[in-house]
């Protein structure tokens, strides 16, 4: 995910990272950040130099990973948002500009999945809600950050999609498609984009051991299926923060 977000010398990347902070002055916007995929993603970024915004539905998972990060001497700013809400994603983003100055970088890593059975029986309501959150909302929220981003220069948004994306889950019918839509969003946005200097990539993680993903990892005999259809055969745990 960095390497979306950051431009390091292949070489001595690691090299240069121990020596300055590449993404000093830069704020970054990460959402669904305060546990999981999306806190270690804030942490990396912060720790590299960047101003990161976290935001949660509930105020005291913020309130937490604020703690947490300033804890780690990064710099950071927390609000609520339900990224699903008009009125939250704008408060998000005009926050942001106030506080922070600006936006350089967009995370878009939230995701629900209200659903786990055969496709056929999600209903409208279903599709409705992972849908509008996992896909529509983050168009939504990248074209609100364009404007900040151009005053800047450029910028990078980053979807975070899911090996789902590419090879459906048993169960995950819908949950599966929008992760594939995110790949279609990231391909239609980019070269529009392009000329305004603002990156738009997408990761795909694979199994990562997090709360949200509990219902894959739980359980030995679905963990077992969930990973026939994966490459590697394996999961993968995050370290805690």
């Amino acid at each position: 995910m960095l390497k979306a977000l950051t431009k390091l010398n292949p070489i001595a990347g690691i090299r240069m990272m121990s020596h300055h902070s590449p993404l000093s002055g830069k704020v970054a916007i990460v959402t669904a950040s305060t546990d999981g995929i999306g806190l270690a993603a804030a942490e990396a970024l912060g720790q590299r130099g960047a101003h990161v915004v976290v935001s949660s539905r509930r105020q005291t998972n913020v309130d937490k990973a604020v703690s947490l990060l300033r804890s780690k001497n990064i710099q950071v700013t927390g609000t609520t948002c339900n990224v699903g809400n008009a009125e939250d994603r704008e408060k998000l983003i005009n926050m942001t500009v106030e506080q922070c100055g600006g936006v350089d970088m967009l995370v878009s890593n939230a995701a629900v999945n209200p659903f786990f059975g055969n496709i056929l029986d999600s209903t409208e309501d279903v599709w409705d809600k992972i849908l509008g959150v996992n896909v529509k909302s983050s168009f939504l929220l990248t074209k609100l950050v364009v404007p900040y981003m151009e005053k800047r220069g450029g910028g990078s948004v980053v979807f975070v999609s899911s090996v789902a994306g590419y090879q459906p889950m048993q169960g995950l019918g819908p949950y599966s498609v929008s992760k594939t839509a995110l790949l279609g969003l990231t391909r239609a946005l980019a070269p529009d984009l392009a000329q305004s200097n603002i990156r738009v990539n997408c990761v795909a993680p694979g199994i990562i051991k997090t709360r949200f993903s509990s219902a894959l990892w739980e359980s030995e005999s679905m963990t077992e299926e969930v990973l026939k259809q994966t490459s590697i055969k394996r999961s993968v745990q995050l370290l805690p923060l």
